[in-house]
């Protein structure tokens, strides 16, 4: 008789024990999936600017302009307005010091896991609807593990090659006052391949060029 009571009291035991986990799970805070501008992005009509083979487009990301939002993540999102191929050579972020060229960190960039992709946007797949001023295609580059700082200022570097597909291509360029963000942009270089130490090419001062929105997730 005790023997049975006794397992009886152990079975109730560990039945308390499995249902008091079970609770702390079920209660266990669930990480934060929300998507979140990191930085004001692109508002009102987009824009457009074309032809943009052989060019090194430089998107600013200013550290004063940041939410005051942490991530572990930072993506980027371009917006084409037209054509049917979008080959990119190479892609990279630079970080400066805020209100500096010299560059103290490059991050790379990727889409689909390369970092030169070729892009369809004649696919309906990719873009659903023809590119166009009015429609963008938006596209979702890979997520970067790269957490913005105000301390910093970031440069997105995509570089086009020359070829005919890149001639036909048109991109987002909104106003100034439409975001916070900014760019420039280089023909004839690749300037994605700067390292540690050596400095952005040209202060950034015109509109954003294709990229519109940084993100978290």
């Amino acid at each position: 008789m005790k023997t049975v009571c006794k397992f009886a009291t152990l079975t109730l035991m560990m039945l308390a024990i499995t249902m008091c986990s079970f609770a702390q799970k079920m209660n266990a805070p669930k990480p934060d999936t929300t998507t979140q501008n990191l930085v004001r992005g692109v508002i009102g009509p987009a824009g457009s600017n074309s032809s943009w083979a052989d060019y090194s487009v430089f998107n600013l990301v200013p550290g004063s302009a940041l939410y005051p939002i942490t991530s572990s993540t930072t993506v980027f999102y371009f917006g084409y307005t037209g054509g049917t191929e979008a080959d990119i050579g190479n892609m990279v972020v630079y970080t400066t010091a805020r209100g500096g060229l010299t560059i103290t960190a490059v991050t790379p960039v990727k889409l689909g896991g390369i970092s030169n992709p070729s892009i369809m946007l004649g696919n309906t797949s990719v873009c659903p609807v023809a590119p166009s001023q009015t429609t963008p295609c938006i596209v979702r580059f890979d997520p970067t593990t790269l957490t913005l700082s105000p301390a910093n200022d970031y440069y997105f570097a995509v570089f086009y090659t020359n070829d005919s597909n890149n001639s036909g291509i048109s991109g987002t360029q909104p106003g100034t006052s439409q975001t916070s963000l900014s760019g420039t942009y280089l023909g004839g270089t690749d300037y994605t391949h700067l390292t540690v130490g050596q400095s952005i090419p040209s202060v950034t001062t015109r509109s954003p060029s294709f990229l519109m929105y940084v993100m978290n997730n």
